[in-house]
């Protein structure tokens, strides 16, 4: 490149680098304001008991706005709101579980319209569904409670803790239906196989189960998502069932009424006479 096509080049380089630097009041500036401390109140400590007074005047008044406001606003902490970590740690107890919990969880999303099961359109159709869906209004929660508290107290009561089995993976076919094929027959005849109540978390990969619950008569319970017929278990629960913090908040509900079932169980046995146990 030629002397004379750099020189322009050059000229307009050095304008440039001339525009952007800082000048010298600029920078002292700058410096002045890094160096000082902007919106920071420092507070003095309480020295006499006036200070004291008037540091607890100025906290009730505010603790009284608080109460006066809290009627319009929300009422919403950490403790009572919904935290992720706390359906599978910290159930709820049937009484206290609240509309809000169920929609955090994500309990209130179905499948499309198309996909939607004819037979759940009840529970679908305005808002019903909010109405059918919270375990405390649903029958199942109150009737594992009241499973775990019948008169047969020491066999459900134990039932609960020992005795209580989950299966994680796959439901083998014929577990109820030909027990003793499956656990042979000394077990399948001296031990009573059937549970007295079956949880479904996801009812539609478990039909095999929930026939032979049927057959055998055996009480059901399952989470029924918009595309799933209700009429397949005997104490439908409208919800997501795709969503893993749902899943936990149900199966927590529902164990905590069955602990609550179990432990009034438990006192009633010992408040009843020795010859009567």
């Amino acid at each position: 490149m030629s002397l004379p096509h750099i020189r322009p080049w050059a000229t307009a380089t050095a304008r440039c680098s001339r525009r952007t630097r800082p000048s010298q009041t600029l920078k002292k500036a700058v410096r002045y304001v890094s160096g000082t401390q902007v919106g920071v109140v420092e507070e003095k400590p309480l020295e006499s008991m006036e200070d004291w007074t008037n540091f607890q005047l100025k906290r009730a008044g505010y603790q009284s706005l608080i109460e006066q406001f809290s009627a319009y606003g929300s009422t919403q902490t950490r403790q009572n709101s919904f935290q992720p970590h706390h359906p599978l740690n910290r159930p709820v107890a049937p009484s206290n579980i609240t509309l809000s919990t169920l929609l955090a969880s994500g309990a209130h999303f179905g499948h499309s319209q198309s996909l939607m099961n004819p037979n759940f359109m009840p529970y679908a159709y305005g808002p019903k569904w909010f109405e059918a869906s919270p375990p405390k209004k649903d029958p199942s929660s109150s009737w594992v409670h009241d499973l775990t508290s019948a008169p047969p107290s020491a066999r459900l009561a134990e039932r609960v803790g020992p005795l209580g089995y989950h299966v994680g993976e796959r439901w083998l076919p014929g577990t109820l239906t030909n027990k003793n094929q499956m656990f042979g027959v000394e077990i399948g005849s001296e031990v009573q196989v059937a549970p007295d109540l079956v949880i479904f978390l996801n009812p539609i990969p478990n039909m095999h189960a929930i026939r032979e619950c049927a057959l055998e008569h055996v009480p059901t319970i399952g989470i029924v998502d918009s595309n799933v017929d209700p009429r397949i278990v005997m104490y439908p629960i409208p919800a997501n069932d795709e969503s893993t913090r749902t899943a936990e908040l149900i199966a927590g509900v529902l164990g905590i009424a069955g602990r609550e079932g179990a432990a009034l169980a438990r006192e009633e046995h010992l408040k009843r006479p020795t010859k009567q146990r």
